[in-house]
C-alpha cells in the first residue's frame, strides 16, 4: 500500500480508478493499493490468522485501562490508536509462534501450566475439553488440528483460540467436519504472552 499526497491532482480521491487500483484515506492518510478481487479462502493458514485476530480484537475491550495505555507510546511513534499498535504488535508476534500480551512490552514470564485435553468424536463434529494445571492469570487457549500428526503446533495449523479468563475448564466443539480421523493439539497462554506446554498429539475419530 503506498501513501500518496494529492492523489490524481487533486485534495482528495477515492474509489476505483482504471479498474487496477483503489483510492483512498485512512486516519485523514491518503492512500492508493491493487484493486483485487475479494476472496474467502480457508487454507490452514488462513484459518490460523483469523482465529488470533478475532481473539484479540474481542479481548481488547476487556483489558484494563493500564493495559490500554500501555500501547499509547509506540501507537504515538507510529502516527496510530493504541488499538492498532495493539493488533499489529499481536498478529506479528503469532507469526514468529508466540501468543498474545494484553500489555506492551510483553513480559513473557514463565509458565509452566499444562493442559489436560479430552477429545470427543461424534457425527461430524468432535468436542474438546480443556483443563489448565493451574487457574490465575491464564488469557486463551490455542487449539490446533490436522489429519496428520502435530509435529510443531503453530499459528498455520491453529483453528481457534478460545478465551480462558482464569477458567479451570473450558470447552469447545470443531464442526462440521468430514467423516476422518483428526489429530488435535492444545495450550493455555498468559496475559503476559507466555504458552504454557502444549499437550501431546490425540486423535478423534468423526464419523
Amino acid at each position: 500500500m503506498a501513501r500518496v499526497s494529492g492523489p490524481l491532482m487533486s485534495v482528495d480521491a477515492s474509489g476505483k480508478f482504471g479498474g487496477v487500483m483503489v483510492l483512498s484515506k485512512w486516519k485523514g492518510r491518503n492512500y492508493a493499493r491493487k484493486l483485487v478481487t475479494p476472496k474467502n479462502p480457508k487454507t490452514a493458514k488462513q484459518t490460523g490468522v483469523r482465529a488470533m485476530m478475532a481473539f484479540i480484537t474481542s479481548r481488547w475491550f476487556y483489558c484494563t485501562a493500564p493495559n490500554q495505555a500501555s500501547w499509547s507510546a509506540a501507537a504515538l511513534l507510529r502516527m496510530i490508536s493504541a488499538f492498532n499498535e495493539y493488533v499489529s504488535t499481536n498478529m506479528a508476534r503469532w507469526q514468529i509462534n508466540k501468543p498474545p500480551t494484553k500489555a506492551s512490552p510483553a513480559i513473557e514470564t514463565t509458565n509452566a501450566i499444562t493442559t489436560t485435553q479430552v477429545l470427543t468424536p461424534g457425527a461430524g463434529f468432535a468436542t474438546i475439553g480443556l483443563t489448565p494445571s493451574a487457574a490465575g492469570d491464564n488469557w486463551g487457549f490455542a487449539i490446533y488440528r490436522d489429519t496428520a500428526e502435530i509435529s510443531a503446533p503453530s499459528w498455520a495449523n491453529c483453528i481457534t483460540v478460545i478465551p480462558a479468563n482464569g477458567a479451570a475448564a473450558v470447552s469447545y466443539t470443531d464442526a462440521p467436519l468430514t467423516a476422518a480421523t483428526y489429530h488435535y493439539r492444545s495450550g493455555v497462554f498468559n496475559t503476559d504472552g507466555k504458552l504454557g506446554t502444549v499437550c501431546a498429539d490425540a486423535t478423534a475419530v468423526v464419523t
